[in-house]
């Protein structure tokens, strides 16, 4: 394993896609992966903020990152990034499919159709997307590794009231990483899914409340802090350091997995 100035570079050489780089998990996963020598290829609407994280990244690291603008639900952005990333970087090793949204809050008979199959397309088909368009290019590099952003919602917790289309993406993605790992088994190409608990992160600019949703909220008293491993939500950080290790050849042994990452939040 390499190291550089004493960090280890366990990525040298490879290539991550890394979806909602623009921010939260995935812009810190990203500098995590560049700062150990991967190049990385940043997927999100190309704004401000996705901009920014990629000159943080080639202002460090010397010009290992690009943002490409995809919106992860459309399937003709989604494969033309991929296809840019692979002729700019050479190939795909890593992919971190992270982006999705909160989406509407509402009681089931509240909610319109509308913004349950955004919130289906965006989260849900966008996993599919991303990891249909770069499996072929991971086959081609005679393996890799996905790693899958879900949530301890619709997995562990039930209680996110109003959250019946967003929990549904993340129980359907879990199932999906799941058999992907025994379909691409034999190709040497990993597939796990994350599942973090409250994260700092500013994905909550994307939930849309609605106002029936008191109606059917049961309260629900914690003891004082909901994780009890932390004082207040975990970091972005700490679910990158996680996303490193799922990349990296240390967990070769590792697919199929679900792996909880919550200061024991979902145990309360």
């Amino acid at each position: 394993m390499a190291e550089n100035n004493g960090i280890r570079q366990r990525f040298q050489g490879k290539t991550a896609i890394v979806t909602g780089a623009g921010s939260g998990i995935g812009k810190a996963a990203a500098i995590k992966l560049a700062s150990e020598g991967a190049k990385v290829a940043l997927f999100d609407l190309l704004n401000e903020r996705t901009r920014t994280t990629e000159h943080q990244i080639n202002q460090i690291y010397r010009g290992v990152s690009r943002a490409f603008d995809v919106d992860i639900s459309d399937p003709q952005r989604v494969e033309k990034a991929v296809n840019e990333a692979v002729e700019a970087f050479g190939g795909i090793d890593i992919v971190f499919a992270n982006a999705g949204i909160n989406g509407t809050l509402a009681p089931v008979e509240e909610m319109s159709f509308e913004d349950w199959e955004r919130t289906m397309r965006i989260n849900l088909n966008g996993t599919f997307l991303t990891v249909k368009h770069t499996v072929p290019h991971l086959k081609r590099q005679g393996g890799g590794s996905i790693i899958i952003t879900s949530s301890i919602n619709g997995n562990d917790r039930f209680s996110g009231f109003g959250m019946t289309a967003y929990s549904t993406t993340k129980a359907g993605q879990v199932a999906f990483s799941k058999m992907a790992a025994l379909e691409l088994a034999k190709f040497k190409i990993r597939v796990n899914s994350i599942c973090p608990g409250a994260i700092a992160t500013n994905i909550d600019t994307s939930t849309e409340v609605s106002d029936e949703l008191d109606g059917i909220v049961i309260p629900v008293e914690y003891p004082e802090g909901s994780q009890p491993l932390a004082d207040g939500p975990g970091q972005p950080e700490n679910v990158a350091d996680l996303v490193a290790f799922l990349a990296s050849d240390e967990s070769k042994h590792i697919t199929g997995a679900r792996i909880v990452i919550d200061g024991a939040e979902s145990l309360l």
